[in-house]
């Protein structure tokens, strides 16, 4: 095995950090929504967004200079004119709203470093950008405009495989600035939540997510009546955790062979350390019964402080 691959699997299995990169799922069809996110990232002008060029770009006029710099409304009416052709299909991006980020500790420094190199190494001189991090929550992160359209005209594509790709560049270059980084699969991790879109996280996290709260009294009911039904994808989530078990395991057996025994014990370790396999419902049952034992065991305490104060 080459050092590179060691070095991946050596990561993985000590947990080093794994990076985030998110595309934003909304507000990048339109011209308006588009300058609100700029105005939103760069909180009103009171943060400087730096372009593709080095450029630094501030202010509250922020938003439409760069705008009209990379002619999104001759693309924005490009489109309108190809809508009208292809009778009202969904309107293309105009934009991409990236969001590169790591954990809580993680340098905010050497994220923005390592952020630019990315982004130069990615779209350096075939798609305009401007990029600002941001360092108001726990997690330092970095807010990317990106432009659909290359400056030749080709259309930015973003699947899974990109995604993946763009995570192992950021990890990279976060490599080069001496930060532990990470970038695989949760599914190799032994992990199978779901990450959701970032409004319904945001209002989750905030206890104010309808969709959260709907699943949860549906869980409530059927957690009530004693039995909770099974999600059909259950099968194929306990189907791929054997699969990544059986590659951990082959895996340490050739690492051992080769020479690596205390990091084919590591591996060993780390399946045997995985969550338990669960779908989306089972984690919000297990939360919700969590919650219900702590809520009785607050009730319980302070029935038996009542207890006592009455018998003093």
């Amino acid at each position: 095995m080459s050092p590179a691959e060691i070095a991946l699997i050596a990561r993985t299995v000590h947990r080093s950090p794994e990076v985030m990169v998110k595309v934003l799922p909304k507000g990048s069809a339109e011209m308006s929504a588009v300058r609100r996110h700029v105005d939103y990232i760069g909180r009103g002008g009171q943060l400087a967004l730096e372009s593709d060029e080095g450029e630094r770009l501030e202010g509250r006029r922020l938003a439409e200079g760069l705008l009209e710099q990379w002619n999104l409304d001759l693309d924005e009416h490009r489109r309108s004119v190809q809508l009208i052709a292809s009778r009202g299909r969904k309107p293309a991006r105009l934009v991409h709203k990236l969001m590169l980020s790591m954990p809580a500790g993680t340098s905010p420094e050497r994220v923005r470093r390592a952020a630019r190199s990315f982004l130069a190494k990615e779209f350096g001189a075939i798609h305009r950008y401007a990029f600002v991090l941001h360092t108001d929550a726990p997690h330092p992160h970095v807010h990317v405009l990106l432009k659909a359209v290359s400056e030749r005209g080709i259309r930015l594509r973003v699947n899974k495989r990109t995604l993946h790709r763009w995570r192992e560049s950021f990890a990279e270059q976060l490599r080069a600035q001496g930060v532990e980084a990470n970038a695989t699969s949760r599914a190799v991790r032994g992990q199978s939540r779901q990450s959701k879109h970032d409004s319904i996280f945001r209002a989750a996290r905030r206890g104010e997510s309808t969709h959260v709260n709907r699943r949860l009294q549906a869980i409530a009911e059927e957690l009530s009546s004693g039995r909770l039904r099974v999600e059909s994808g259950r099968q194929q989530l306990l189907s791929t955790r054997r699969k990544v078990e059986a590659g951990w395991h082959a895996l340490a057996h050739r690492v051992s062979k080769e020479g690596w025994p205390d990091l084919a014990d590591d591996i060993r370790r780390y399946v045997e350390q995985m969550p338990l396999p669960r779908t989306e419902k089972e984690y919000l049952a297990h939360e919700w019964l969590a919650k219900r034992r702590s809520a009785q065991s607050i009730v319980t305490r302070s029935s038996r402080e009542a207890d006592l104060e009455r018998h003093r």
